[in-house]
């Protein structure tokens, strides 16, 4: 018995050392994300969602934006951005970029200007009709452009959440653990673009603060959110707006008056925070057949709302299954519209006052 145990465990050992000789699908780095806040200030005492209604639209739709029709659009995982009415009526194809629509926003000129994970930034006219503004940077395919903010110069400020994974495999950026994300800002007049931050953890979300003084960019797997100052005595100064939370946080959105809204889609694992400085243990992970290892997060629908000083103020959370995986949250007249990737609707939550 003593020998057949020391040959498995040699055999084991042997496996082991192969696998991580074999290049595999990441090149895992060590890092240490910040301590999970845990359920505090805001996070404390939970508003509920009952009042809640959904919105049928189609499958996955990630933002929500209000156009100057007065109609809200969103786009879909087979490249559709669909408009609707308040209520979801009067469903309308608007267009169809052929990709994957993420963040999205109207520009001064009545164009829905799309962070499309596949195509790259997009300027979507009346008509339906596309062009891609930016696509590239220096030479290099930008990766995965997820969200945006227009400021009021025009500038667009966006994000390419990785430079090593497509949308389909962005769990592999998220165990790899390399800051390959960036945050742009692109001049629709005269066509420059330029990277203003660099090093990001999954670059998600993207929202300008008041008077355009600064912009929030969202890290997802650090679970916090980074701010760069734009304008002022602290122009191109880089701090962290809040760290520690206890969900991922994706999109963001200001409401114009006093508060950030951030959608968490997911809570955080502490295993899977254990395992970040353990980069071997993260690529033998990321071998494992999809079949045999489930990371899908129990059914969650999360927002919270953060204030100028980056307090977070209020949440609402429901863990019924009714709704799950929300990816953005828009007020839009005291009604906040929730999108999600793992939902075939919108959500229309009424504020409380």
């Amino acid at each position: 018995m003593r020998r057949w145990l020391a040959g498995a465990c040699i055999g084991l050992l042997t496996l082991v050392a192969l696998l991580l000789a074999w290049p595999g699908p990441i090149d895992p780095v060590a890092w240490e994300p910040e301590p999970d806040r845990g359920l505090v200030d805001g996070f404390a005492a939970p508003l509920g969602m009952d009042q809640a209604r959904r919105i049928e639209v189609g499958e996955a739709p990630e933002d929500v934006a209000l156009g100057p029709d007065g109609a809200l659009y969103t786009g879909l995982l087979d490249g559709r951005i669909m408009r609707f009415g308040p209520d979801g009526e009067q469903r309308t194809l608007f267009a169809n970029t052929r990709g994957r629509p993420l963040g999205m926003q109207f520009d001064a000129e009545g164009r829905l200007i799309v962070a499309d994970a596949a195509r790259g930034l997009l300027a979507v006219s009346a008509d339906g009709s596309i062009e891609v503004l930016v696509d590239s940077h220096d030479g290099q395919r930008l990766g995965l452009i997820d969200d945006l903010d227009i400021a009021e110069d025009g500038t667009i400020w966006f994000s390419s959440a990785t430079q090593r994974f497509p949308l389909g495999n962005y769990l592999l950026d998220f165990l790899e653990g390399r800051p390959t994300g960036m945050l742009l800002a692109h001049d629709p007049e005269t066509g420059h673009t330029r990277v203003a931050l660099d090093g990001l953890r999954f670059a998600n979300g993207v929202a300008l603060g008041p008077e355009d003084a600064y912009v929030l960019v969202t890290e997802t797997p650090a679970a916090r959110i980074t701010r760069l100052w734009i304008a002022g005595p602290r122009a191109g100064e880089r701090d962290t707006f809040i760290t520690g939370l206890p969900g991922l946080p994706d999109n963001l959105s200001f409401d114009g008056r006093d508060r950030f809204w951030v959608a968490l889609p997911a809570t955080r694992v502490a295993a899977i925070d254990r395992l970040a400085p353990h980069p071997r243990l993260r690529k033998l992970l990321a071998m494992v057949p999809k079949g045999w290892l489930s990371l899908a997060p129990p059914p969650l629908a999360w927002v919270a709302a953060i204030d100028l000083d980056g307090r977070v103020v209020a949440s609402y959370r429901d863990a019924s299954g009714r709704f799950s995986m929300v990816t953005s949250a828009n007020d839009h007249s005291g009604t906040l519209y929730l999108g999600s990737i793992g939902e075939t609707a919108v959500l229309a939550l009424p504020l409380q006052p």
